[in-house]
């Protein structure tokens, strides 16, 4: 016997806006359609969406949101990311298209957000354990940061985003470079979301002079990753 199936339905205004978007993710089109009204089914592993063009519909007032819950979002971001730089030379992180980076957030389960070119909101998330919350270990800035993309990852908010990271790394400025390193390169990230060029190249100059130790670059080897993309990012 067969188990209920669930297939979200998104609103597009061309099938064409989106398709080539979702193929470039690892997703094929199992179905497609223009007449009587257009319509279209993608496919990658358990992750079934389907479309409908409306021409008269606008992107950014769309509502549209599905949330997928997969073991490794991790892996799934990989896949992802290297799809999108092949097909667009990057990834985007702002406007319609963009795709966040896996993060925690607090009182939820982590996770990053593809918004595709018809404005939906596709969720990717863990499916919750304890290790969503950051440990005391990792100091106070590691919660600060799983805050912030509440807000500005989960609800799009990065300006409320920034306001947390920018408070809460002025009370913690005496908090080890290893704590800080993380919270900064995701303020540089969100004002290069918001077209900040220039705060954001102030605060990656600022973490191009924090100084490591190996273990803490090995461990921190994500993070400075993400700032090589951003420093790239600004330079085009």
């Amino acid at each position: 016997m067969r188990a209920e199936t669930v297939i979200p339905c998104l609103p597009c205004r061309h099938l064409d806006d989106v398709l080539p978007f979702y193929e470039a993710l690892g997703f094929e089109v199992t179905y497609r359609q223009e007449r009587p009204n257009p319509y279209a089914a993608v496919l990658r592993g358990g992750i079934e969406l389907h479309f409908f063009g409306v021409p008269e519909f606008d992107p950014v007032q769309s509502m549209a949101t599905v949330v997928v819950l997969v073991p490794d979002t991790e892996a799934l971001h990989v896949a992802f990311a290297a799809g999108l730089r092949r097909a667009y030379g990057k990834i985007p992180v702002s406007g319609i298209p963009r795709m966040t980076r896996p993060r925690r957030m607090q009182g939820t389960a982590g996770g990053f957000m593809v918004v595709d070119p018809g404005g939906n909101w596709v969720r990717i998330s863990r499916y919750k354990d304890d290790a969503d919350e950051p440990h005391p270990s990792e100091g106070r800035l590691a919660r600060i940061v799983a805050t912030a993309a509440r807000q500005a990852d989960a609800r799009g908010d990065e300006t409320a985003g920034i306001r947390v990271l920018e408070n809460g790394l002025a009370r913690h400025a005496d908090a080890p470079s290893a704590q800080r390193l993380p919270a900064l390169v995701y303020l540089a990230e969100l004002r290069l979301r918001t077209g900040d060029r220039d705060g954001a190249a102030a605060v990656l100059a600022d973490v191009e002079t924090m100084e490591l130790t190996a273990a803490e670059r090995q461990a921190l080897a994500k993070d400075l990753a993400t700032a090589v993309e951003l420093t790239a990012d600004l330079a085009r």
